[in-house]
């Protein structure tokens, strides 16, 4: 933009000598031709066209005196195309030229003395402001590079920290499961045990009824407390580490692992995923004769994939008379609402889609 404000005051500024000669043909094509001068060398941005179009213009110059009152933007367009052997080409021709001006009166001499110095100085104001601009677009690119590096970081940090948070959750969780099963599940059935023992040698009649109710709300507190213990047992399974122990124990073939999905995974999903890996492993090695698996458990926002797939050829797949493995299978992803296709084409391929229903939640 600074460019064309430029060009613009200097041309004006040339056109100040209408003031003082004619406007004849000749004024009007020098004036055309440093218009046309301007845009090649702003369009083309090429050394050797603006070399040849220099050329061209300073021999206009030798031949037409009236190019002269547009030297100053033949000035600017030099130095701004950073051509300075021009430079002393320009010069040269003007000096050659200098006898010849005195045609013209001398204000306008001393005009376009003034002109070309004005041209010099509105270059380099003009280089320093692009030079500085493009040194704030470079400091501000890496200010926003920096910051985007350190968002990434920062998120990486909190997903980090997230997933230990989780898993010392879980750890906890199996912690304390281990607790309430082993030392007050025991004292509850030696408890149970002992009251029993004492109704079976009871002779009082009273107390009967007394020993049946201490029976029964021991009993009641055992089966509470086995279902608080299951309950948070099978919260603290870790998706994510259960398939890396399942596919730690598969030796048969080496299987790559995507797993792109979060922790807040519905229990019955989970272990229908893991169940179901589990079967796929196991078929492998049994009708198998794959060198390779590939599972894929992704989440997306509106349900749960799971792939499975390998690359053996020996494939004995009738749809009609599947296996109990495959049996269950489908049923597990059916009762969730689920969707399993399977397919023998490059190898078997499960592909299983299971909705964000509320029921699966």
């Amino acid at each position: 933009m600074r460019y064309f404000r430029d060009i613009g005051l200097l041309i004006l500024y040339s056109l100040l000598a209408l003031f003082f000669i004619d406007a004849d043909s000749i004024f009007i094509c020098a004036l055309l031709c440093t218009v046309i001068l301007l845009c090649c060398c702003y369009i083309f941005e090429n050394h050797v066209i603006a070399a040849l179009l220099f050329l061209t213009y300073g021999l206009a110059v030798l031949v037409l005196p009236d190019f002269l009152l547009f030297y100053p933007v033949f000035i600017y367009v030099i130095l701004y195309s950073h051509l300075q052997l021009f430079l002393l080409w320009a010069t040269g021709i003007f000096l050659f030229r200098s006898p010849s001006m005195k045609e013209f009166p001398d204000v306008l001499v001393c005009a376009i003395f003034f002109g070309v110095l004005l041209s010099v100085f509105l270059e380099k104001s003009t280089s320093e402001y692009e030079k500085l601009e493009l040194d704030f677009l470079h400091c501000r690119d890496d200010s926003e590079e920096r910051t985007l590096i350190l968002a990434e970081k920062n998120h990486a940090l909190l997903e980090k920290q997230n997933y230990e948070i989780y898993n010392a959750t879980l750890k906890e969780r199996n912690r304390i499961a281990r607790e309430i099963h082993d030392n007050v599940g025991h004292v509850l059935s030696r408890s149970i045990l002992l009251t029993a023992a004492v109704r079976a040698v009871n002779n009082d009649p009273k107390t009967a009824p007394l020993m049946d109710s201490l029976e029964d709300s021991l009993n009641a507190a055992m089966n509470s407390i086995r279902s608080s213990v299951h309950d948070l047992h099978d919260e603290s399974v870790n998706l994510e580490h259960a398939v890396d122990s399942l596919i730690r124990d598969f030796t048969f073939c080496p299987v790559g692992v995507t797993y792109d999905i979060s922790d807040q995974i519905p229990r019955n999903i989970k272990y229908c995923f893991i169940s179901i890996i589990k079967e796929a492993l196991s078929n492998i090695m049994k009708h198998s004769n794959a060198s390779s698996v590939k599972i894929l458990i992704r989440e997306h926002p509106a349900l749960y994939q799971l792939c499975f797939e390998d690359n053996g050829t020996d494939i004995h797949y009738d749809p009609a008379f599947s296996g109990i493995g495959l049996v269950n299978m489908k049923e597990r992803v059916y009762s969730l609402n689920g969707t399993l296709q399977i397919s023998t084409q490059n190898g078997f391929r499960i592909f299983i889609t299971i909705p964000k229903s509320v029921n699966n939640n």
